[in-house]
């Protein structure tokens, strides 16, 4: 336990204070200041970084002191507060607080028992509750159908329990709680793989997960060879059958172009370079894939802000190299005055004492230096950056070990077979994790992630609308006489710089966004940075909506020999407003077409129809579908019973315009698939019966009637629903990064 100490609580004279933007002051008030049992938010950023510094710097007495504790907090205040380092989001949330919890990064153990997996689920509420994300693998557990010995009945298999899970986190969110998230991991010689890699074709399943496929060598061997490998019972070590390799690979290709997901984690090689081989393999890692651990193993992390570490159009290694010495003794403080929600992750957590140290504004330094996100010597310093940063990490590590002792499984880890008499504190020193919120606080680029806008259009709370542009591209356009108002309406129209001849062709070059980018690029980008990061590295692959399959396999493979720890990848477009297929739409147009046009029914005096009650975020709905006597749909009436103004004519004109499509000969499929998955800021209820918008509902309803005509469960429009797409908070753009969907209008994470 900490020593209880006395340290100054109220914020030194002279103290810097944060340059916020009203975006990041948005962000903080909402998510990260402490409020009062009004709501009302009682506390400055100022305060809130005095607090974190404060309280993290307290773990100095648990040590002989070489810093004074106040003067130690007073350092951490300036770095946080000039945006050169912030610790994950639990930790600006919690420290100080009564909760205390600081660690964004759990795993936790799933057994083949009951006991063990409900273990797992309560578990993973209390870690949920305090604001941790979790990462399980699933493949300890026995296959579908397989024997029980114990009952002589049939297992129902790994997918069913990760639903448990599932269903877990969706009501513990509902309970107004900090939004938790899952990672799931099967390793691909689990006899149920082919089941998990399809599972999200469905994408109302398993919305609080996000799915990785445990590559390991010898699948990868035999994909190059086009030969078998091996499905193996985790019951008893037998192997079930053999199976093509490429028949599996393709189909984990082919659905994460579908919907990107699932993810690969090639798991061999994180366990290649486990630094405690001794004390558990890895099986599974945080909910964005960066961060390798042990069961029961948590992890706090923190970034540089690399935006702030240029100086006269160079980087400046002296203070980089400061900030990385300060960052790592914040984080091993951390490890000790963490209140960790079990005791088996204090105990595990400290034995290892693992920190992740990473970056964030990537881009926005590569744009003040200049160079292209693309280009060589862009790859070229990503490799430079973060060996030093690694290395620097190391050195400090090791200076803490002499001064406080090495982690306890020291003596039994890779450092100390190869070298007993250097202590190192900490186990892991660096990872590369995603930043959604903290970069919105430090008003800079996210992780290592190119630039998603150069300028975008923001409504504040009085439907006031303004652009908001990078700050560096601002700076450097009013520096060449090239910034304007209708320029910036013209680049966020566009979503990129390209092709502007108003812009000089350098800076078209220099602001890249990710999808000017070729995959390739970004693959080369994550490799650079994963040569140099102890844990992963957490990156979005960008790929354009016309990429085929093929693309996303030669990116797989091209991770693969690049010695990346794992990929995720995301074609634009293809969770939300899905095109039809070629058979869909030409089925559609067969029905509507005639004499060249169409021809649009004329309604009788009376039709049959049956009404759907649909909950939705508006208030009740009720959704009345007329058909023809031939039993085809002719018409769809909807009213909305709390609704007004916008949301009533917008519900209107969606059914006037389903029935003239209707009276024109379409089908409900096409219909439905355009409608289900829109989501709006007001979803409603949860699991299976989630409405994501009025728009949604009329789509479900229409499923329903479906459904109740044919008599079966409808599933030709499963793959085109889709979990997101405007941001539930604020009805923003989603967009896909580092493996999560982000708003960075408002800093909503889907995976908190």
């Amino acid at each position: 336990m900490t020593k209880k100490i006395n340290i100054k609580h109220s914020l030194p004279a002279g103290a810097r204070k944060p340059a916020l933007t009203p975006n990041a002051l948005t962000v903080l008030n909402k998510r990260y200041l402490i409020k009062d049992n009004h709501s009302e938010v009682v506390e400055t950023p100022q305060d809130m970084f005095w607090r974190v510094a404060r309280t993290v710097a307290a773990g100095e007495a648990n040590y002989k002191l070489s810093t004074p504790v106040d003067e130690l907090a007073f350092k951490f205040y300036e770095m946080m507060a000039a945006f050169d380092f912030l610790p994950n989001s639990p930790t600006l949330m919690n420290a100080g607080r009564e909760l205390g919890q600081l660690s964004a990064c759990f795993v936790l153990p799933v057994e083949d028992s009951m006991e063990s997996i409900f273990e797992a689920v309560k578990q993973t509420a209390l870690i949920h509750k305090s604001g941790g994300g979790t990462g399980f693998s699933f493949s300890r557990i026995r296959p579908h159908n397989d024997l029980v010995h114990s009952t002589k009945g049939v297992s129902s298999g790994p997918l069913s329990f990760m639903s448990v899970f599932d269903c877990a986190t969706e009501t513990i969110k509902q309970g107004g709680t900090r939004r938790g998230a899952n990672m799931a991991i099967l390793r691909v010689d689990h006899p149920d793989i082919m089941d998990f890699i399809k599972v999200k074709s469905d994408l109302s399943t398993l919305n609080n997960f996000n799915l990785s496929v445990a590559i390991t060598d010898e699948f990868m061997d035999a994909v190059k060879t086009d030969s078998e490998y091996s499905l193996v019972n985790p019951r008893d070590g037998e192997v079930v059958r053999r199976q093509s390799a490429t028949k599996v690979f393709r189909q984990i290709v082919k659905q994460a172009w579908l919907s990107g997901e699932p993810g690969i984690v090639f798991i061999d090689r994180m366990n290649a370079k486990n630094p405690t081989p001794a004390a558990g393999a890895i099986e599974s890692t945080n909910p964005c894939g960066e961060q390798p651990l042990l069961p029961y193993e948590s992890c706090n992390l923190g970034s540089i802000n690399l935006a702030n570490m240029v100086a006269d159009g160079k980087i400046d290694y002296g203070k980089l190299g400061r900030t990385v010495d300060m960052a790592v003794h914040f984080l091993d403080n951390v490890i000790d005055v963490n209140r960790y929600p079990l005791p088996q992750i204090d105990k595990v957590t400290k034995q290892n004492r693992k920190i992740g140290l990473g970056v964030m504004g990537y881009a926005d330094m590569l744009c003040k230096l200049e160079l292209p996100y693309s280009s060589p010597e862009a790859v070229k310093l990503a490799g430079e950056i973060m060996s030093f940063i690694d290395e620097k990490a190391l050195d400090y590590s090791k200076k803490l070990g002499e001064q406080r002792g090495a982690f306890p499984n020291f003596p039994e880890s890779v450092y100390g077979r190869q070298n007993p008499d250097v202590p190192v504190r900490n186990a892991t020193r660096t990872t590369i994790a995603p930043t959604g919120t903290l970069s919105i606080i430090a008003g800079c680029s996210s992780g290592v992630e190119p630039v998603f806008a150069i300028s975008f259009l923001r409504r504040v709370m009085d439907n006031t609308e303004m652009y908001e542009v990078n700050p560096v591209f601002a700076a450097a356009a009013k520096a060449h006489g090239f910034y304007s108002e209708k320029l910036l309406k013209k680049i966020s129209s566009r979503g990129t710089v390209q092709g502007l001849e108003e812009i000089p062709l350098k800076y078209r070059q220099v602001f890249e966004t990710a999808h000017d980018i070729n995959p390739r690029n970004h693959i080369e980008t994550q490799a650079a940075f994963q040569k140099f990061t102890n844990n992963a590295v957490s990156k979005t692959i960008n790929f354009g909506h016309d990429a085929t399959v093929e693309d996303v396999q030669n990116a797989y493979m091209m991770a693969y020999e690049m010695n990346c720890k794992g990929l995720t990848i995301y074609r634009d477009g293809c969770r939300a407003n899905q095109v039809l297929s070629t058979d869909s739409t030409g089925a559609a147009e067969s029905q509507v077409k005639e004499a060249g046009g169409l021809i649009k029914r004329d309604r009788p005096r009376s039709l049959v129809g049956k009404t759907y009650q649909m909950t939705t975020g508006c208030g009740q709905m009720y959704v009345t579908i007329n058909e023809d006597n031939d039993k085809h749909q002719f018409e769809l009436f909807n009213f909305v019973g709390k609704a007004g103004g916008c949301a009533a004519s917008q519900c209107e004109a969606i059914g006037r315009l389903v029935s003239l499509a209707w009276r024109s000969g379409m089908k409900p499929e096409p219909i439905i698939k355009q409608l289900i998955g829109i989501s709006c800021h007001k979803p409603a209820g949860f699991g299976g019966n989630k409405v994501l918008s009025c728009a949604d509902a009329i789509a479900q309803a229409i499923r329903q009637h479906m459904e109740t005509q044919n008599g079966v469960k409808d599933d030709s429009v499963a793959s085109d629903t889709q979990p997101f797409g405007a941001c539930p908070e604020c009805g923003g753009a989603i967009e896909y990064e580092g493996g999560c969907c982000v708003c960075h209008s408002c800093g909503y994470s889907e995976c908190a």
